[in-house]
């Protein structure tokens, strides 16, 4: 506020924050696949973790959207104090399913967060959903949708 030359005035932070989240809540959606995927997961004792670099709203976000319910640990940034592709943030979630990186899947739309968890021995695998929007750089296995992460999972070994 003050780079756009407006100082804060008590009490504007907190509600330009509460606004903030109002908006998150009110707009966010999910893709159509996600939440029967993950039931899938569940159903067949697949553990699963959200990793996300995101601030303090996506907890309560992902609540409201039914996915926490549906996965075994949330690693967010903004607790963990580090962030995709760093090292840490992939071991924390690792040491919260207590899994090891080479038991571990790792999906995601953008090709360096795939490398960070690969450098780590996690298969990697980069989401391209409809067109690439110029995000594919990555080498490495790439799907378009949960129901292709679905059967990846299933040839490498019955859920």
């Amino acid at each position: 506020m003050r780079a756009c030359g407006t100082e804060p005035g008590p009490g504007l932070v907190d509600s330009v924050a509460d606004k903030s989240r109002e908006l998150l809540l009110a707009s966010a959606r999910l893709y159509d696949d996600v939440l029967p995927f993950l039931r899938t997961l569940r159903s067949r004792g697949v553990r699963t973790a959200i990793v996300s670099n995101c601030d303090e709203n996506t907890r309560d976000l992902l609540v409201e959207l039914g996915v926490a319910v549906l996965t075994d640990a949330l690693v967010l940034s903004c607790e963990v104090g580090a962030a995709k592709p760093a090292g840490a943030i992939f071991h924390q979630a690792l040491d919260q399913l207590g899994v090891t990186a080479e038991a571990a899947v790792f999906v995601d739309d953008h090709p360096v967060y795939c490398a960070g968890a690969a450098a780590l021995g996690v298969t990697a695998v980069q989401m391209v959903r409809g067109d690439s929007d110029g995000n594919v750089a990555w080498n490495g296995e790439m799907v378009r949708s949960l129901r292709d992460v679905e059967a990846m999972l299933l040839m490498a070994s019955p859920l």
